[in-house]
């Protein structure tokens, strides 16, 4: 297995641009495609980015900025790192040395983050496990952790999980989630497709170029994705009345949604 760049050797954050497609397969096809950018954060290092960035903001305002009660346990009792260790202690893993986040920031103060996911690597610094931590808008949050398996390759990681967090009210709270992704270097690839017994249902996937996190990258990413924050939110609701027009029903949020 290829080893990745030290700790030292790797920035502290980087800007993935790229976009975000879904495509639903039934009972009616339906696609979505928007640009978007992501962070990628090494979250031991967040105090330095905040430091020496004008633009970027660590618990404080700025034009991109991250908190983190917007992750993590939902009564914000811990920090990022514990959080994530405890997530990795539950499935039989070791603390990792180095935990790099890929999420949305806050830009002007506001965002919605529906994936968040979270690149695990040991003291060999290879990659031992990812969290998936998903978001959906009754404000509910669930991770998933899952170990990455011997033999993996750093360009690709295939996954699975039980889908076990209600997400969207056009879809069933059951089946499963297949992951294949490309952890973060030049660019980086999340694809998720999830599936039921009657087969596979709705692909998603981000795919996005990495470009400097500097005060310079910051100033043009956010002029070329004004208020991208707002278009996820806005566009959430937008592809939500499409699918209600298509005929697709509208299932609602059952009573006992998983909450985590």
């Amino acid at each position: 297995m290829t080893l990745v760049p030290t700790a030292e050797e790797r920035p502290a954050g980087s800007i993935y641009a790229g976009h975000v497609v879904h495509v639903r397969h039934r009972p009616k096809r339906h696609r979505l495609s928007y640009r978007v950018f992501t962070l990628g954060l090494d979250i031991d290092r967040l105090d330095e980015l905040d430091r020496d960035l004008r633009l970027f903001g660590n618990e404080r305002a700025a034009v991109l900025s991250l908190r983190a009660a917007d992750h993590g346990p939902k009564d914000g009792g811990t920090g990022l790192r514990p959080w994530v260790e405890g997530l990795l202690r539950d499935i039989g893993l070791d603390a990792p040395v180095t935990i790099e986040m890929l999420t949305y920031p806050r830009l002007f103060g506001y965002v919605f983050n529906p994936l968040t996911v979270y690149f695990c690597r040991d003291a060999d610094r290879l990659l031992h496990a990812i969290v998936y931590e998903v978001h959906n808008t009754f404000g509910d949050r669930h991770a998933y952790a899952i170990p990455v398996q011997p033999g993996e390759t750093e360009s690709l990681v295939m996954q699975q999980a039980e889908k076990r967090f209600f997400v969207s009210p056009f879809i069933e709270n059951e089946g499963n989630y297949r992951f294949r992704v490309r952890p973060p270097e030049d660019d980086v690839a999340v694809v998720i497709r999830h599936s039921t017994a009657e087969g596979p249902l709705l692909d998603a996937s981000f795919t996005g170029t990495r470009h400097p996190l500097t005060d310079r990258q910051i100033l043009a990413t956010v002029l070329r994705h004004p208020l991208m924050t707002h278009k996820v939110t806005f566009g959430i609701h937008w592809e939500a009345a499409r699918l209600w027009l298509k005929g697709i029903p509208f299932l609602g949020r059952p009573a006992s949604s998983w909450r985590a």
